[in-house]
């Protein structure tokens, strides 16, 4: 007599993508000289607050004109080894794939889109069953009515203050920007579910 076979649980998602996906310049999605380039930038942390070193974000965003298409094929091979060996440098394509640093940091230079307020990130660490999805708005561009309260984004409005705190950058100077994602805890960054 056979006993049923029981399923297996899902493996994490990492930290073994390190050694495949990041890619030279993977964090600079804006093209180079751009006047307009503003850097995003933050750590990753777990529920004890501590740095999550190997963790690894993808951002997708619309061009500045709100435009969704981007520029597909930016990155350049080496014609000899086939190595990546970087983006063009030119060319914006709303995409941008980074690893956190030993002490968890990430960054992008990007472009501020148009047509919607936020970077859209995937969060890829060790420990998560399912990469997790979340948005980085920039307050620059959001409507704030009285000063905290934005109107217009469905996302932002169905919040309480608290929680619509973990989805905002914080401005350190007109052209940079500070965001941590905590993936659990006090302070749990807010993380949307697509089905």
């Amino acid at each position: 007599m056979s006993l049923p076979l029981a399923p297996t649980p899902s493996q994490t998602v990492g930290p073994f993508y390190g050694y495949a996906l990041p890619f030279a310049g993977g964090g600079e999605i804006a093209p180079a000289g751009h006047p307009g380039t503003v850097t995003v930038h933050g750590l990753v942390l777990d529920g004890q607050g501590a740095p999550v070193p190997d963790a690894l974000l993808e951002i997708w965003q619309p061009a500045p004109d709100g435009s969704r298409s981007g520029h597909p094929g930016t990155l350049r091979r080496d014609p000899v080894t086939g190595r990546v060996t970087g983006r063009d440098g030119v060319r914006f394509t709303g995409f941008g794939r980074v690893p956190t640093d030993a002490d968890g940091h990430w960054a992008v230079r990007t472009l501020r889109p148009g047509g919607a307020p936020y970077l859209c990130v995937a969060v890829f660490a060790r420990g998560l069953v399912h990469h997790l999805f979340t948005r980085v708005y920039l307050p620059d561009l959001l409507d704030l009515p009285d000063g905290d309260t934005p109107g217009g984004d469905p996302l932002l409005d169905s919040l309480d203050a608290g929680r619509r705190a973990t989805l905002v950058a914080t401005p350190t100077d007109p052209r940079t920007y500070r965001f941590d994602i905590r993936l659990q805890g006090d302070g749990e960054t807010v993380f949307l579910e697509f089905s």
